[in-house]
């Protein structure tokens, strides 16, 4: 299938598609006059890509996980990958609530960018 009928199928531009395969996620046959063919089968794996992406996964993230996952629907690694995720937003929302704290106490300061004692929690 040509790059067309593929963004058409998934609803990811020409564009993402190539950046796709730059990054070694998705690998097309080049046709002899040089136009990419990619097999019918990419297609779900190209929306499994945007759907990782919408939950947070960076494509580094998506590539290691295709690897481990393979060609199979491994349910258990799935779900594993996404505990993880969620630890790690929890553990960021943890820093942003934290930045939080101090960008509210540095509101009244005259000069709220100069050196504050680091905040201790007890």
């Amino acid at each position: 299938m040509k790059i067309g009928e593929l963004a058409t199928q998934t609803g990811v531009s020409r564009d993402t598609l190539r950046f796709y395969e730059k990054r070694g996620l998705i690998r097309a046959r080049r046709a002899q006059n040089g136009y990419r063919d990619y097999p019918p089968e990419l297609a779900p794996f190209v929306l499994y890509i945007r759907t990782a992406q919408r939950l947070g996964f960076t494509l580094a993230e998506i590539g290691v996980a295709a690897e481990q996952i393979g060609d199979g629907d491994d349910a258990a690694r799935v779900a594993t990958l996404l505990r993880e995720k969620i630890e790690s937003i929890d553990r960021r929302i943890g820093e942003l609530q934290a930045l939080r704290t101090e960008l509210s106490a540095r509101l009244g300061d005259v000069c709220p960018l100069r050196q504050h004692e680091p905040v201790v929690s007890a």
